[in-house]
């Protein structure tokens, strides 16, 4: 049995789709462009032996794109997807680290089973047709 649909998807599913040019085109390629990264880091970061706790955890304090744990270490990943490698790796400012910080506290106040591993920041840097750069402990809280 199909789930009714929220308010909202009955107003845009009467709305025209987004052309070509259009800002919200660009915003809506974007968006599926970011999930498609999220997506394909989950996978990257569970070959290489991470177990996911989390994915897109919107807080008060801020955004975490994925919450992974390997043995001790809890790793607050940031996933960024850009035309060039190099832009996706430097594409992560101090300010946006600070709200993913105290997102990160917030999130392990929470969870005291999690309390006592250590925290890591690291970045899943994407472009189109590379590999994905997985950059450990780019930030320290």
């Amino acid at each position: 049995m199909p789930r009714p649909m929220k308010r909202r998807q009955i107003a845009d599913a009467h709305d025209p789709p987004p052309k070509r040019g259009d800002r919200r085109h660009k915003k809506l390629k974007a968006h599926q462009s970011g999930r498609r990264a999220e997506a394909l880091a989950i996978l990257w970061l569970r070959l290489k032996g991470y177990r996911i706790l989390g994915r897109n955890l919107r807080l008060p304090q801020g955004e975490i794109d994925v919450v992974a744990r390997r043995g001790t270490v809890l790793v607050f990943v940031e996933v960024k997807y850009r035309a060039h490698i190099a832009l996706a790796q430097d594409a992560v400012s101090a300010r946006q680290w600070q709200r993913i910080a105290r997102a990160a506290e917030k999130f392990v106040g929470a969870r005291p089973g999690l309390q006592g591993l250590r925290w890591r920041f690291d970045v899943m840097a994407m472009a189109p047709y590379r590999w994905p750069q997985h950059r450990q402990n780019m930030w320290r809280a």
